[in-house]
């Protein structure tokens, strides 16, 4: 392709499960470009959640466009086929333009011992003291060191390699953004990790524009940061000046960024990040999923009678199904039983109540942030409801609108990207 899709330098991943928000999404967006700020909108939404949902991939695509064609939009856009696998990677092809290939499962996974010591062999740079722009201390290592790293990643590089080049077969060179995502696993990579990551990943021959380590600190589901902000902050650096070396010693996309997954409503991070973006000029892919599906509820609450009545059955069903509905996500959420209102307290709960429980507000002394964790993975109740659910979002079609796109400017994208 002699004009290969290109990322901008922000962009933010915006679920949408029920396909229903992508105009107030968008606006948000418009919002920011109002501003001063280019913000790329991508659309995600992951195979589990279609299986859950009952859709198809195609629907994601087909709101995107009817969003931009109804707002006029001029600036890129994209889909996102989310935290694909070869096994689930077909049903995305067509309509999706960005992947994320997830191979955080064959992390650990021991390469082969001459794939490892081939790998030591080419990058001799890789061994002793290395020393980059950005980063203050000198990185110590060795031969060993870089095997043993080299044995935890490799296997996971090459399927995402095999991966890479079956979406290329299928799409043509320079015709989608690959990002590689290694988030989903117990521990966070060092910054010399990531570095050899990088490396292994030129060796593959993928040109990522985006990739998504798991950072310190607990990055649960539509909740605020868990843990210490001055070791992301130095982390989140290290990881920026990683990237730039990487880009320069490797040849890797000069527009390749960090990608920060679960992270909508991790507010305390935001500046920090913002600190660090602006010191290297970098920029980051904001990826905030199923803070949208949260800000449909507080629509339907807000609204009051049928919409209240649904989002209380809603809790009902799911505080009934919470194990099951936990699961999944077991290793991103962390909800207390004993700190969950029973059903019947929030049968009583007026309008107001229902949305202080919900909305991301701190502030808020009625905010139950285990509240807002079981209804963000409870959408599976709604999507049982079918067309009543749906229903109830075009009859209430304002107060939702006005609270998705005021969460993801407000909350989100102006104190990351603008500033506050």
């Amino acid at each position: 392709m002699p004009n290969p899709v290109t990322l901008s330098k922000y962009s933010i991943g915006v679920g949408d499960r029920f396909a229903r928000e992508a105009n107030a999404q968008l606006r948000a967006c418009v919002l920011a470009q109002n501003g001063g700020v280019d913000v790329t909108p991508v659309w995600n939404k992951s195979n589990r959640e279609h299986t859950i949902i009952g859709s198809e991939p195609s629907s994601t695509r087909a709101a995107a466009d009817a969003a931009v064609r109804q707002l006029g939009w001029q600036n890129e856009y994209y889909v996102d086929a989310d935290h694909i696998n070869l096994k689930t990677v077909d049903r995305f092809l067509e309509p999706c333009d960005f992947f994320t290939i997830d191979v955080a499962d064959l992390i650990d996974q021991p390469a082969e011992e001459r794939d490892i010591q081939a790998f030591v062999d080419r990058h001799p740079e890789l061994s002793g003291k290395l020393s980059m722009p950005g980063i203050d201390a000198l990185f110590q290592s060795s031969r060993e060191m870089v095997g043993r790293i080299a044995r935890r990643y490799l296997s996971a590089v090459g399927e995402a390699g095999s991966i890479y080049r079956y979406i290329q077969r299928e799409k043509g060179t320079g015709a989608f953004i690959p990002e590689v995502s290694m988030d989903e696993t117990s521990s966070p990579q060092t910054p010399l990790e990531l570095l050899i990551i990088l490396a292994a990943i030129a060796d593959e021959k993928i040109p990522i524009q985006t990739i998504a380590p798991k950072f310190t600190g607990r990055f649960n589901k539509g909740v605020d940061y868990e843990g210490n902000l001055k070791a992301f902050a130095k982390e989140f650096s290290d990881d920026v000046a990683v990237l730039a070396f990487a880009i320069d010693r490797y040849g890797l996309p000069k527009n390749l960024k960090l990608s920060v997954h679960s992270g909508s409503d991790k507010f305390a991070i935001y500046q920090p990040m913002r600190t660090v973006l602006q010191k290297f000029d970098a920029g980051v892919h904001l990826k905030t999923a199923g803070t949208t599906w949260l800000e449909e509820l507080i629509g339907l609450a807000e609204a009051g009678g049928e919409g209240l009545r649904i989002a209380k059955e809603i809790y009902t069903e799911a505080y009934a199904h919470r194990e099951e509905l936990c699961a999944p996500y077991a290793s991103v959420i962390d909800v207390d039983p004993a700190n969950l209102p029973s059903p019947e307290d929030v049968k009583a709960w007026s309008s107001e109540q229902f949305v202080s429980a919900l909305r991301h507000d701190p502030a808020n002394p009625e905010y139950n942030s285990n509240v807002r964790q079981l209804l963000h993975v409870g959408f599976k109740i709604a999507a049982k409801m079918g067309q009543r659910y749906l229903n109830l979002l075009s009859e209430m079609r304002e107060t939702v609108a006005r609270n998705v796109t005021e969460n993801l400017f407000q909350r989100h994208i102006k104190p990351l990207f603008i500033g506050a």
